[in-house]
């Protein structure tokens, strides 16, 4: 007999937009109005990705979950074609020195966002038909890393390092739990370091990031500025904050404040006790997400509410940590709260997805 979805998952995703669409009008109204004579520009784009979300949700709710896996390829070959049409010079758009977006005439996708929700179904699809035989290296381990390589380097090629780190966390969660060998996995890891510093060092400005993460104020007038004016936010925030609307570090002086630094903004205006109040909502997501997975009816499901899960909770976390002098500046959104359509469309589908499985999970 089939359960009601997840409620509580849903009042936690429909709070966490409701706050990203508040925070996104706070910390964008300004400069939308200086750059786009309009200061609810910004606000107006996110509202109608988040109502597309929304009918993304409903569809993903009540379709059947066996229509998920017959989408596996059909999707995937999708994604690649988007992927690759990135590079066409008269379809993809070139943006701080990334080629990460496609123009459709008014509208603007990252086909790297679909990306990762492709690798997850594909994941999920081999994992649950090949079982044992992921520990068996030829048959099991390599097709799906040998996949997985190709959409992160799709996607590393348009210099996107942050939601290729994404996809490479979601990899190796998947395939962890899927039961590939430790020691496969291990040396997988080992091999992509080398990769790693060359992505690292053969840019700059990535160059820059690492040095001005280990020391903010010795490039306080470069790579270090963003990180530094974050910390001026949550410090003038204290713990009751400066009050929604009134923060001073989005007037110009934090660049991405609608994006990236979303969280600076919420630090300063709604202080100590908007952020932990975040914090809490994603907790609690995340655990109702977790649950799904341990419910879930079947293989396939399990480890799609995994790969969704693993996803956007990393997501969260990271873009947490970075705005935090955790980690080094990346461009990663914070999901459901930052300014970005595409990322919301694809973060509401999957909670969709979520709340399907789990009115189908065991009781």
């Amino acid at each position: 007999m089939k359960r009601h979805f997840d409620y509580t998952l849903l009042l936690m995703t429909l709070l966490l937009v409701g706050l990203g669409l508040t925070m996104i009008y706070s910390a964008s109204a300004i400069l939308a109005k200086e750059r786009m004579h309009d200061s609810l520009y910004f606000l107006k784009r996110e509202l109608a990705a988040v109502v597309l979300g929304m009918i993304g949700l409903v569809v993903a709710r009540l379709l059947p979950l066996k229509i998920f896996q017959k989408m596996v390829y059909p999707f995937l070959g999708v994604t690649l074609v988007l992927m690759l049409a990135v590079f066409i010079p008269s379809l993809g758009s070139r943006v701080g020195g990334a080629t990460r977006w496609l123009r459709l005439g008014p509208v603007s996708l990252q086909p790297s966002e679909f990306a990762k929700l492709a690798l997850i179904f594909f994941l999920s699809y081999v994992l649950s038909k090949k079982k044992e035989k992921i520990k068996a290296f030829a048959v099991g381990f390599m097709p799906p890393t040998v996949l997985a390589g190709l959409l992160i380097g799709l996607v590393l090629l348009g210099k996107d390092l942050g939601n290729g780190a994404v996809m490479a966390v979601t990899f190796f969660a998947l395939m962890y739990v899927g039961g590939a060998r430790l020691s496969f996995l291990f040396s997988e890891f080992l091999l992509s370091l080398p990769a790693l510093y060359m992505l690292i060092a053969s840019e700059g400005y990535r160059r820059r990031r690492i040095l001005a993460f280990l020391n903010p104020w010795a490039h306080e007038k470069g790579a270090g500025f963003q990180i530094i004016q974050s910390y001026v936010a949550f410090h003038s925030g204290n713990f009751f904050g400066q009050g929604l609307g009134e923060g001073k570090q989005k007037l110009f002086y934090l660049p991405e404040a609608h994006t990236d630094f979303i969280f600076s903004v919420i630090g300063e205006e709604l202080g100590l006790l908007g952020t932990f109040a975040i914090m809490t909502l994603f907790l609690i997501w995340l655990f109702r997400a977790l649950r799904i997975v341990v419910k879930a009816p079947d293989l396939f499901s399990r480890y799609l509410a995994l790969g969704i899960g693993t996803m956007i909770g990393f997501q969260a976390v990271f873009n947490m940590g970075v705005v935090m002098g955790l980690f080094p500046t990346k461009g990663l959104p914070l999901p459901f709260i930052s300014y970005g359509g595409t990322s919301m469309v694809v973060s509401l589908f999957c909670v969709g997805i979520l709340l399907n499985i789990s009115s189908q999970g065991k009781v």
